[in-house]
């Protein structure tokens, strides 16, 4: 019984770990800015996909940048769940390592 506690206890740490990396990556990914300018249109994300600015023609579009950042995060959520569905989700994964010790 004791044994499945320090199991449990090295996944958790694993978990928190993993977490831990995770955070650290994304602080990454929002400090990094990508500009692309392309016939008069120039946008401007952060590595996390986060648009900042749209400007056609130099005019700053602040609709678009709106709209596009809705639609990336409905993008985001779509991908999200279908990678939950397709791993059976967190408690899916920890009973999977549990069951394969």
């Amino acid at each position: 019984m004791f044994d499945k506690f320090q199991q449990m206890g090295k996944q958790v740490g694993n978990l928190k770990k993993i977490r831990d990396q995770a955070v650290q990556m994304q602080k990454q990914l929002q400090a990094e800015v990508i500009e692309v300018e392309e016939n008069g249109i120039r946008v401007v994300m952060t590595g996390d996909q986060k648009v900042e600015t749209v400007t056609i023609d130099g005019k700053y579009e602040e609709r678009l940048v709106k709209v596009l950042n809705d639609a990336i995060k409905k993008s985001q959520q779509v991908a999200a769940k279908k990678l939950q569905e397709m791993s059976g989700g967190l408690k899916g994964l920890l009973g999977g390592m549990g069951g394969a010790q």
